[in-house]
């Protein structure tokens, strides 16, 4: 029987290490690597490259592909226009996510797949029920079906957290935004 083709938004190798072993022998995943929250380039880079390398090294993940979207952090700078000062988990965060969505939404459709979702829910500083209100209503918008989730649970996270120790995962502390890491560094020091 053939596979749903299921594009799968990735902000990172931890993040999309369980979510492609729970998932991979379901669909046909192909991985959308689209981050311009990601300010520091050289962040952007080591992330986008261990994902790459995590895909090559894990027997499960040995079908998927990648495709890297566009590196523009100026389209995550306008959205945050005026919320600077927000914390984490709060309104830019909801912003942030409907970009990196609406982007793959838009993908996965021009690109002939049958539905999409996120890694961002295995995190637990990620609002599952957010993204889910924003992957609905994409759906309906764009006529793409989205599969709802909520990656963390049933042990997701930790199950992310054995993959990364054994793939010895690059493993960030902050989303990627500058706003997150000055509030990490913040409440560190």
């Amino acid at each position: 029987m053939k596979k749903e083709k299921l594009l799968l938004h990735a902000c990172c190798a931890p993040c999309s290490s369980h979510v492609l072993e729970f998932l991979e022998n379901q669909y046909d995943i192909t991985i959308f690597y689209y981050n311009p929250n990601i300010t520091e380039t050289e962040e952007y880079q080591k992330r986008v490259s261990e994902i790459k390398r995590f895909v090559s090294e894990a027997p499960f993940a040995k079908d998927v592909k990648i495709v890297e979207g566009i590196y523009n952090p100026e389209a995550f700078w306008d959205i945050s226009k005026g919320l600077e000062d927000e914390l984490e988990r709060g309104a830019r965060c909801y912003k942030c996510y409907e970009l990196r969505m609406r982007e793959a939404a838009k993908y996965a459709k021009d690109n002939g797949f049958d539905l999409f979702t996120t890694t961002l829910s295995i995190s637990p500083h990620k609002n599952a029920e957010w993204l889910n209100e924003i992957g609905a209503r994409l759906s309906e918008e764009l006529n793409i079906d989205y599969m709802y989730s909520d990656f963390k649970k049933k042990n997701g996270y930790a199950r992310s957290i054995e993959l990364s120790k054994e793939y010895n995962l690059y493993r960030q502390n902050y989303c990627g935004c500058i706003f997150s890491k000055k509030q990490r560094e913040n409440a560190s020091g």
